[in-house]
């Protein structure tokens, strides 16, 4: 197929970030030239990167023009109030307001009000004179924007109105209705600045991608403009599959936020411990990621600590092969409405793993939907500890009768390459 348009990408996640925010715009820069779209990917030069994974450096596409720009960022600043707690704010792990220090009560609401809409606010303008000349020079035919950051959204504004350029905002988390968005402590004045530049990006852009159904239904009440859900997915990898674990291992991969915390789920893993000989015996919990101070306690409350191991932050290709090795995967989300939009971009990797997938979160969630519409695993809700219990038992039998297994139906809509299909169609019809 022969090339012939030009996208230019403006991310803030791009390798050696590691983490969920970088694999979707890698994957897509990765097949765009399949469907006659020449990505040209936009990052900054020395970002505050909150995870590390060089070995996704070894994904970027050959050949692909990468340009980087130095970049201004508070972090370092913050750093010398106090360390952990701006890398654990940067990262999302924002702890209890009840359990908040001094200091990172402080750093909240500095983060909140003074760098609207967030830390990066401060690359904007000289993105925008660097693409300027890069746009009229090289003949892009449309810009992305992806965010959180969300101030990457206010390039893209920008350089449309400079430009009248053809601009697609990607929102991959919603806004102002994420929940962490809620303890940033804004005042009144910081949250009608957030809104009102929400309201501009919405209602500018040629074309908004959301990741999830609910948050286009949030979106459809704030533009008339077109709103495509494109939600992240898995790749083919060359990964030869390991051997599943000897233990009946449960492992969560990723970060454990303060409040995704579901008391129920260790209380129920605690009573199989206790009443079951046999299970406790058999049963180890693995964390690989950020886990948050307040969930090691509660596990710990729960007795659960002997059963517990932390593997931390591991590349995305170790990660691939404990989800593969495992015998369960656990995903977890913060019991809210406003999580209901939330697709953690693991689950789609999960799905693929062959490995059953148990999930705790709030009713009606777009991660319910897909997981019931796929068979690839089962979806709970906070109030439901013996059900859980239960479903934990019933995969621990089948797993004593070595045929704990699932059947997928229906992946193939969410492979990396069925979905950027997808948005060279948005970008065509947007050209």
């Amino acid at each position: 197929m022969k090339v012939h348009k030009k996208a230019l990408i403006i991310t803030y996640y791009w390798p050696p970030a590691g983490g969920p925010g970088v694999q979707r715009w890698l994957k897509f820069a990765k097949y765009l030239p399949e469907f006659g779209i020449v990505p040209i990917v936009y990052c900054p030069e020395n970002p505050s990167y909150p995870i590390i994974d060089n070995s996704l450096e070894n994904e970027v596409s050959e050949g692909i023009t990468v340009l980087k720009q130095p970049i201004k960022e508070p972090y370092a600043l913050a750093n010398l109030l106090s360390k952990k707690s701006s890398k654990q704010i940067s990262s999302g792990v924002i702890p209890k307001q009840k359990k908040q220090t001094f200091i990172q009560k402080l750093m909240l609401y500095i983060r909140g009000n003074f760098f609207i809409p967030d830390a990066r606010k401060n690359w904007v303008k000289p993105s925008v004179s660097f693409l300027s000349e890069y746009i009229s020079k090289h003949k892009i035919d449309t810009i992305i924007t992806t965010g959180p950051p969300h101030s990457l959204h206010l390039i893209g504004l920008q350089l449309k109105e400079k430009h009248n350029i053809s601009w697609l905002a990607d929102f991959r988390d919603p806004w102002t209705t994420i929940g962490y968005h809620k303890q940033l402590k804004l005042t009144k004045s910081s949250s009608e600045k957030h809104k009102n530049l929400e309201s501009k990006v919405l209602q500018t852009a040629d074309h908004i991608i959301v990741t999830s159904a609910n948050t286009k239904k949030e979106f459809v009440l704030k533009t008339k403009q077109p709103i495509t859900v494109i939600t992240n997915g898995y790749d083919s990898h060359q990964i030869e599959r390991p051997e599943k674990d000897s233990k009946f291992t449960i492992a969560h991969i990723g970060s454990l936020l303060s409040e995704r915390n579901p008391k129920m789920l260790w209380e129920a893993m605690s009573e199989l411990v206790n009443e079951n000989r046999t299970f406790s015996e058999a049963f180890q919990l693995h964390f690989i990621g950020l886990v948050s101070d307040e969930v090691l306690q509660t596990i710990q409350q729960y007795g659960l600590s002997n059963h517990v191991q932390r593997l931390g932050y591991v590349s995305h290709d170790e990660a691939i092969m404990a989800q593969m090795s495992s015998r369960i995967l656990l995903l977890v989300e913060i019991d809210s409405e406003d999580t209901k939009v939330i697709i953690p971009g693991k689950l789609f990797e999960y799905m693929a793993s062959d490995t059953p997938i148990l999930a705790v979160g709030p009713k009606d969630s777009d991660v319910e939907t897909i997981l019931k519409t796929t068979n690839t695993g089962q979806y709970f809700y906070y109030n439901q500890k013996q059900a859980i219990k239960s479903q934990i038992l019933s995969y621990f039998e089948a797993y004593n009768t070595n045929s704990l297994s699932v059947n997928a139906i229906g992946l193939q809509q969410y492979s990396r390459k069925a979905l950027t299909k997808t948005l060279s169609d948005v970008l065509k019809d947007s050209l």
